[in-house]
């Protein structure tokens, strides 16, 4: 056991212990994770839990799969458009009322609770593109460890491009928000984080290979312990920049997402609503872009649109024949595509025989500089491509 542990630890390590079934450990051993002391003498018992934690979501998930039989309920919005953005958030926070706004969706809107009964999809026309938006119905504690449809509904927020999370500024937003986090959390959605730079490539013999190894800021014999837990036996693997074990063991877990995200702050119009902004901001501003809004009295609307197509990760790209002007609509793509990634979507025949290509705008030093095919795009672009 480390030493200085406090009493909050304590208590929750009893509570594992006594623990009977898998929900009752996550959530035992989240209480020991918040309550560990941080330093340097911890970092082991921080990164078992950790992994602990991973293990028991996994198996939770198996267990679902097998009880489901694959004839269980089961929830999928099919992506459409240029980018496709959930709005999650705890029940009666007003979703509803802006996929309404945003969308022209037909959707039901009233002052109760699970209004919402099953994702709700429509499209976002903005900038001239189609960005999908899907409304899930509201979330509640405990959603990821089993309550109600909240695994199904996650699985949905999981497999967007990014997620818009909607809280209610009439209530404490603070608190909504923690109570959402924690459900991310605990499905494995990482939220406004990338994946740690660590490139494993597995091999058919010669054991484990680490390139980099001095990127890695910790016992590298816990990263081999995580590799034969992961039962990676042969492997080069590539360390690209400073790693904790944590950030390690985040790297090598398959089982996590991870999402771009903004705050959608409705009922903006509220009383105390300035107030509890204000806290939000506080809390949370330096993680999230948070956008204030009234869906009800249509405030601020264009701005949360110019947000959410920021949110969506892409840009817009015009082609043009020689001796024509750009054609109509643009190609969304997404940010940092290719003139290659461009003539892929076009036609694989404009792939197959590119020769080079001539731009007009943001990505080039002057208009109609001559590039290849791994030249990087930007929003506005004009593209002329010239093949074989």
């Amino acid at each position: 056991m480390p030493t200085n542990v406090t009493a909050e630890y304590l208590a929750a390590e009893e509570e594992y212990r006594n623990a009977k079934t898998i929900p009752e450990k996550i959530r035992a051993l989240e209480k020991m994770y918040a309550t560990v002391p941080k330093h340097k003498g911890t970092e082991k018992l921080r990164l078992q839990i950790k992994r602990k934690l991973a293990e028991l979501r996994k198996e939770l998930e198996k267990q679902r799969q097998m009880k489901k039989g694959g004839g269980g309920p089961s929830l999928s919005v099919r992506k459409e458009g240029a980018a496709q953005i959930v709005l999650a958030g705890l029940p009666n926070v007003g979703k509803s009322s802006l996929m309404k706004a945003l969308t022209n969706v037909d959707a039901d809107v009233a002052d109760y609770a699970f209004t919402t009964v099953e994702p709700i999809p429509g499209m976002m026309h903005h900038k001239d593109v189609q960005i999908q938006l899907v409304e899930v119905p509201g979330l509640v504690e405990g959603a990821a460890l089993g309550k109600g449809m909240g695994p199904q509904l996650l699985s949905v927020i999981r497999n967007a491009d990014a997620i818009a999370i909607v809280v209610d500024l009439s209530q404490d937003p603070v608190k909504q928000l923690e109570t959402l986090l924690k459900e991310f959390e605990r499905a494995g959605i990482k939220l406004n984080k990338r994946r740690p730079r660590v490139e494993i490539k597995r091999t058919a013999m010669g054991g484990i290979v680490i390139n980099g190894q001095e990127n890695i800021k910790g016992d590298i014999n816990e990263v081999m312990k995580m590799l034969r837990e992961e039962r990676i036996h042969s492997a080069e693997i590539t360390v690209k920049e400073p790693v904790t074990l944590e950030e390690f063991a985040d790297a090598l877990d398959e089982s996590l997402v991870w999402r771009r995200a903004i705050i959608i702050a409705n009922k903006g119009d509220a009383p105390g609503s300035r107030e509890n902004y204000e806290k939000l901001v506080e809390a949370y501003g330096d993680r999230f872009k948070i956008i204030p809004v009234s869906a009800k009295r249509k405030i601020q609307l264009d701005k949360l649109k110019d947000e959410l197509y920021e949110l969506a990760g892409i840009i817009r790209v015009f082609t043009k024949s020689p001796g024509e002007e750009p054609a109509y609509p643009p190609v969304p793509l997404k940010k940092g595509s290719t003139v290659m990634d461009l003539a892929e979507r076009i036609h694989k025949d404009f792939a197959k025989n590119f020769r080079y290509a001539r731009v007009w705008g943001k990505s080039v030093k002057f208009p109609g500089q001559r590039v290849g095919a791994d030249h990087v795009l930007e929003d506005g672009d004009i593209v002329e491509i010239h093949a074989r």
